[in-house]
């Protein structure tokens, strides 16, 4: 085989690649529209980000192993059962390195916040756990983090969101 057979099918993958590099999802950027997801709860429920339109969404991403995320999650949950009624929204995904889901349900049985078994999206580009998303009412990207939140971060990012109108439900077509 010479050298340009073997470059012919590389080629080829690599015209692939740029036709079909649009249609791939990029990673959630602050600031831009939040790419679509769908998260699976816990009990099977499918929930799209266009369900979610109008509320403020945190997407949060734990591992049962990660110290700083079992410090944030009581955190995201008593914030949740503070201001659920203002218009947010909390989901927590487990990393797949962490406890089976059957080891889990008395955690997620005490929980206000909703846990996710599996999201689609390109939510997924994670550099450290925890990490945290936050979709305003109009869906757009406000904060994606590595780190966990505080008390005084969650006030600074979520209480000005949760001020903001609902956008208004959009005229149907004619």
């Amino acid at each position: 085989m010479t050298i340009r057979t073997r470059l012919l099918p590389a080629a080829a993958l690599f015209a692939a690649g740029i036709a079909l590099g649009p249609a791939v999802a990029r990673p959630p950027a602050v600031g831009q529209a939040a790419p679509p997801f769908t998260l699976t709860t816990i009990d099977g429920t499918k929930i799209t980000s266009d369900h979610l339109r109008g509320q403020v969404v945190i997407l949060n991403y734990w591992a049962t192993w990660c110290a700083p995320c079992r410090q944030e999650l009581p955190l995201l949950d008593a914030y949740y059962a503070l201001q659920q009624r203002h218009g947010l929204r909390v989901f927590a995904a487990m990393t797949e390195d962490s406890l089976p889901l059957s080891k889990m349900k008395p955690l997620f049985a005490a929980l206000h916040i909703t846990p996710v078994r599996r999201m689609t999206g390109p939510y997924r580009d994670i550099t450290g756990l925890p990490t945290n998303y936050v979709i305003d009412r109009a869906g757009r990207v406000r904060y994606a983090q590595a780190g966990a939140f505080t008390l005084d971060d969650l006030n600074r990012v979520i209480v000005p969101l949760l001020n903001e109108p609902a956008p208004a439900p959009a005229a149907p077509a004619a």
